[in-house]
């Protein structure tokens, strides 16, 4: 028996990065553990983390992106779509959406997706 493909359901053009980010759960007032976003697209990112997360799980968010030349620091609230073991009770891969960017930050993220025009694939 065949399985159907799982239906891709992105809508922006996402890019690999590596960019440096830092993360907490929105609740907690103190305390970002630093990682890094594996791609990111105008509608959410794909984070390393130390731990899984919840899907609906809302987290505050700081990501170093290049805009134009220089860095740019963007805040965010983010929340948890899934997350995934890598190594077990370790690493995970945990996908979150953004809830509230500003438009400047939309136009820096999609400006940052499309200098790599032809190596991206939709979100």
């Amino acid at each position: 028996m065949q399985t159907q493909p799982a239906l891709d359901q992105r809508r922006h053009p996402r890019r690999d990065a590596g960019l440096l980010v830092g993360y907490r759960p929105k609740d907690q007032t103190v305390g970002y553990d630093i990682s890094e976003a594996r791609n990111v697209s105008q509608g959410g990112m794909l984070l390393t983390t130390a731990r899984a997360f919840a899907p609906g799980a809302q987290l505050a968010l700081w990501v170093k992106l290049p805009s134009r030349g220089l860095p740019r620091l963007m805040l965010a609230t983010v929340e948890a779509v899934g997350s995934r073991e890598v190594v077990p009770s370790l690493i995970y891969e945990t996908r979150v959406r953004f809830v509230d960017l500003d438009r400047l930050s939309v136009q820096i993220i999609g400006d940052f997706c499309a200098e790599m025009g032809d190596a991206l694939s939709p979100t």
